[in-house]
């Protein structure tokens, strides 16, 4: 993934096969806001020669399309060196399919008919490397997630007996959306303090992501879904 630069737009690759909702999410995510799309695909199969020809920021990513869907499309996306973070757009009715993204790799998800600003926000925490999960639904796709990759109870209470208090603390921020500034602030530490615990929550647990770390807190109780 290229590091996104504050003064430079974030790039974003739209993927999905309906017209209408590619043209909706070109009227949001406007280079006045500081978003730019550089390239649309109507389909999966689409996706890596557009990341090639065009790189990205974020992806964002439809997950029902007639040749290549989202969830293998993310895969894809995820599996290219230096790859951007993929955000995934659905529908209320898909939490099987959004586990499935989530377990492919993607940062996050978003519902489509989220208000406008929300999917700007969305996409700009997940291409400076945050992950986004909306709370709208959270609590049903990890249901789904853990039924496809439960752990045994002993192995989860050793893999979080390993986390210190500290790393507790901020493994339960980014299960609740803050950000490393707001998780620096909250705690009374220094953003590079923070980076140094993410780093070694993702070890203890082996983990590969801020998506997965979230996903983990929720399947373990560290934090609970609002309901």
């Amino acid at each position: 993934m290229t590091a996104v630069n504050g003064s430079a737009p974030i790039r974003v690759i739209v993927v999905d096969d309906q017209e209408l909702v590619r043209s909706g999410l070109r009227r949001i995510l406007r280079r006045r806001d500081g978003l730019e799309i550089v390239a649309e695909c109507a389909d999966g199969s689409e996706v890596v020669a557009a990341l090639s020809a065009h790189p990205a920021d974020v992806v964002v990513m439809d997950l029902r399309m007639r040749q290549v869907d989202g969830i293998t499309a993310t895969g894809l996306v995820r599996a290219l060196p230096s790859a951007p973070p993929v955000l995934v757009l659905t529908t209320f009715d898909e939490d099987e399919l959004v586990s499935g993204a989530l377990r492919a790799g993607a940062a996050g998800f978003i519902l489509k008919d989220s208000p406008a600003e929300e999917l700007v926000m969305a996409v700009r925490s997940v291409a400076l490397g945050d992950a986004w999960l909306d709370p709208a639904i959270t609590g049903r796709v990890l249901a789904t997630y853990r039924s496809a990759v439960a752990p045994s109870a002993a192995a989860s209470a050793v893999e979080v007996s390993e986390l210190t208090d500290r790393e507790l603390e901020v493994l339960r921020g980014l299960a609740s959306g803050w950000t490393n500034s707001e998780i620096a602030e909250r705690l009374v530490i220094s953003e590079l303090t923070v980076k140094s615990h993410i780093g070694r929550i993702f070890a203890k647990l082996d983990l590969r992501d801020r998506a997965a770390a979230i996903v983990f807190a929720y399947d373990h109780g560290i934090v609970r879904p609002a309901t």
